[in-house]
């Protein structure tokens, strides 16, 4: 399944770098040498200026720990128990058996890449090796399946157990999602379409076990999950239509007189192309949020078990386990929404003339 590397290694470009923060990310955009103290303050902030004899590295990683020292220093800080969950980090908790029963691990730290005058780090994080985590899932759980289905068919005529239920899945998949959807030449993405189903399906249930992690709660994998999504659908709509893939972009009717068919080509092309933006955009606003949301409620219903105390803390312990077996059914529901929207938007630009 080549897609879901491809899947993996875009998503962890957009997770380590977001587009949005590159440019006041905490690495500093210099090409690192002796430069004037003048012109450091006037990129970097004056906070993490580096000191004598000391690299912007080094300066960074100062900030951070005087910040982190700050922060646990204080007796009077709030503490955030839901932010830390939902949010990435450079850290893993991995299972402890010593009280709080949790290790903290720091991923490696490399050096920011300088790309077009921005510092762009690179780092793994925790949203990065979930999300690798997934692709390997989704590698091993479908090759694996597949080998097993054609050894069962050899020798007994049907598959059984666990091959036969993700049989089961993907034909349904198949037959209901991407072929109902792309009439014709629908078998060609079949791949893709299957691959971004496992592929979100394990991330969004990573997120739900013990010292897991979300990493379809991060923005910037959602969006690049849906850009992705968007160029298999312009690809699929120029290799179908050929020249006639520009009337997607410029509204022209045929059917109209002159007069007309210009003032709603000036009209309508505008729609048109918001049109295509606001498909890949739904894409990743729907998978973000829901896969927020859910872990907000889950972790705030937490928190009143320890504010109510006594008695009173069962019923908010059996609303979030309610709602955790809630889910476990959004998991796959955000999954397989994903697949089907990809799919009507291919077969959409395919069928379009």
């Amino acid at each position: 399944m080549t897609f879901s590397g491809v899947l993996a290694l875009a998503a962890l470009l957009a997770t380590s770098a977001p587009a949005t923060a590159v440019a006041q990310s905490a690495w500093q955009p210099i090409a690192v040498s002796a430069a004037p103290a003048v012109v450091l303050q006037s990129i970097v902030k004056p906070e993490i200026a580096p000191r004598q004899g000391e690299s912007v590295a080094g300066a960074v990683n100062r900030v951070e720990a005087d910040a982190m020292d700050q922060a646990h220093g204080s007796s009077d800080a709030k503490v955030d128990l839901i932010t830390p969950h939902i949010t990435d980090s450079h850290e893993l908790e991995l299972p402890y058996w010593k009280a709080p029963f949790y290790k903290t691990v720091h991923l490696p730290r490399w050096k920011p890449v300088m790309i077009g005058g921005y510092a762009v780090d690179l780092s793994p994080t925790k949203h990065v090796v979930f999300l690798l985590l997934a692709a390997v899932l989704t590698t091993l759980v479908l090759v694996g399946a597949a080998r097993a289905s054609s050894r069962d068919h050899l020798e007994q005529g049907a598959p059984r157990g666990f091959t036969a239920g993700l049989e089961g899945m993907v034909l349904y998949l198949r037959e209901e999602v991407v072929m109902r959807n792309i009439p014709h030449g629908g078998a060609k993405y079949v791949p893709f379409i299957l691959t971004l189903f496992f592929l979100i399906l394990f991330a969004n249930l990573l997120g739900l076990i013990p010292y897991g992690s979300t990493a379809t709660g991060n923005v910037s994998v959602t969006v690049t999950l849906a850009i992705i999504t968007f160029v298999v659908v312009e690809i699929a709509g120029m290799r179908a239509l050929g020249a006639g893939y520009l009337k997607t972009i410029f509204y022209w009717p045929s059917d109209m007189p002159v007069s007309i068919k210009l003032p709603m080509t000036l009209i309508m092309t505008p729609v048109e192309i918001v049109s295509k933006l606001t498909k890949p955009f739904a894409l990743t606003i729907r998978l973000f949020a829901n896969m927020t949301a859910g872990h907000i409620i889950v972790l705030a219903l937490i928190g009143l078990i320890f504010s109510f105390g006594g008695i009173a803390s069962g019923a908010p312990l059996l609303m979030a386990v309610a709602i955790m077996m809630l889910e476990i059914f959004v998991a796959f529901l955000q999954a397989f929404i994903f697949a089907l929207l990809s799919a009507v938007f291919i077969g959409q630009i395919v069928e379009a003339h």
